[in-house]
């Protein structure tokens, strides 16, 4: 009997011993989401509350695929960001990501997976940069796309200019086309 009860006080200790070495379990990162804009796919999340010395790994996939594939310059990162433009660029793919947080040397949380993303519609396209000129006859106003990857992306696009008279009232609205990368102008003559 004594043994009997000596063998369940070492098995007893032996489980809080065991129990006391297992790893601990980290929240995992929330708000998982891709912000982009003018097709520059940054992966944001926001981290745990436990976050202080943690690192972040993060995995990419195409819509459809089975297998995850690890983001180089993205393994192991303290930053709640992660550059996904160059993985991210075929205009016609849906896209995953999906992050984990870790606390070295072996703890690591569940992966949080980010809504699909498709390039195509979820960008933001910046405002055009636009230049004004003063004549004697008018205003000549000089449109150009924002970013040299969106003019690479769009042989052309279109911008409605709106004149609007100290009035208030509305002149005519003018359309900019923006073909082959190239600025345009759009000349308003005077009332």
């Amino acid at each position: 009997m004594s043994r009997l009860l000596l063998g369940a006080v070492l098995l007893g200790h032996l489980g809080v011993c065991s129990a006391a070495r297992a790893p601990e379990t980290l929240s995992k990162p929330t708000e998982v989401r891709f912000d982009s804009v003018d097709y520059k796919h940054v992966l944001h999340w926001t981290p745990p509350g436990n976050s202080s010395s943690l690192q972040y790994s993060v995995q990419w996939k195409i819509y459809g695929e089975f297998d995850w594939l690890d983001v180089d310059g993205c393994q192991r990162i303290q930053k709640p960001q992660c550059d996904l433009s160059a993985l991210t660029s075929d205009l016609r793919e849906w896209y995953y990501a999906r992050v984990h947080a870790s606390s070295p040397p072996a703890s690591k949380s569940a992966w949080t997976l980010s809504p699909r993303f498709s390039p195509r519609s979820d960008t933001k396209i910046s405002s055009p940069l636009l230049r004004l000129n003063r004549t004697v006859q008018g205003i000549v106003v000089r449109v150009k796309p924002p970013r040299l990857l969106v003019r690479k992306m769009h042989n052309s696009l279109q911008y409605k200019i709106y004149l609007i008279h100290s009035s208030g009232e509305e002149g005519a609205g003018l359309t900019s086309q923006v073909q082959d990368q190239q600025a345009t102008s759009v000349y308003i003559q005077g009332a």
